[in-house]
């Protein structure tokens, strides 16, 4: 039986009021969220494989439109169905087969495209969580459009040295106790980035963190978790800003 690649408890969630909007460009629907004030300033968030309706991502997307972004979520299942709890993990490997990470670049142009041409967004970071990390770390080789990007819990995909030759500044964020994503994983990572990486990166690992576990809503985190959990998102926020 295969090892579950991207569970995290998602049962115990609480419910969530969105503070943005959905929207339609081209073929795919988004989530949106924009400062009270003008900015030309945007971040794109990638959801993980619970899809761009889960409540966490939408209250990220809420959380980064905070700092003074014009945020948006895709839809980069386009209209296809998410992972959901009920599924079985068995089949999680066809899933996957369908639902590549390393396939976003069209909808992340159309995306782009939207921002500069409808928000007149000038710069432009990027942010992604597991499955979204894994598709954050593939258009930070290929985008550069995309300013800076923040990878949280994306695994690491091996097929080319290629792979750590990124083009814009980029923050890797894992967590501990993360079982899909092990130390030597992250330790090979940090040295190969070291060889190949000509821009700024960053790497930092948070105590006894699982996968997931930046994404909490305030009421759904653990008081221990709490303090690791705030430390991710600021440093997160601190990255995008260094940037943009």
């Amino acid at each position: 039986q295969m090892a579950d690649p991207f569970l995290y408890d998602t049962g115990e969630r609480s419910k969530y009021g969105c503070l943005g909007h959905e929207v339609q460009i081209e073929h795919i629907k988004a989530y949106v969220c924009r400062p009270s004030f003008f900015t030309d300033k945007a971040v794109i968030v990638i959801h993980d494989i619970f899809g761009w309706l889960f409540p966490d991502i939408r209250y990220i997307v809420d959380l980064i439109a905070g700092h003074g972004y014009i945020t948006i979520c895709p839809d980069f299942f386009k209209g296809t169905d998410p992972w959901k709890t009920t599924d079985h993990w068995a089949d999680f490997a066809d899933w996957m087969k369908n639902h590549d990470p390393m396939k976003v670049d069209k909808e992340a142009d159309v995306v782009l495209k939207y921002l500069k041409e409808q928000c007149d967004a000038k710069k432009i970071g990027i942010v992604g969580f597991s499955w979204g990390g894994m598709a954050v770390h593939h258009l930070m080789l290929k985008n550069p459009q995309l300013t800076a990007g923040v990878s949280l819990y994306g695994r690491i995909i091996r097929d080319s040295e290629e792979r750590y030759n990124l083009l814009n500044p980029t923050f890797f964020i894992f967590g501990e106790k993360d079982h899909t994503i092990s130390y030597d994983q992250i330790m090979l990572l940090e040295e190969k980035l070291k060889q190949y990486c000509k821009v700024a990166y960053k790497i930092k690992v948070y105590p006894g963190q699982v996968h997931g576990f930046a994404q909490l809503k305030p009421e759904d985190m653990k008081p221990d978790d709490k303090p690791y959990i705030e430390e991710a998102r600021k440093d997160m926020i601190d990255w995008i800003k260094m940037f943009i």
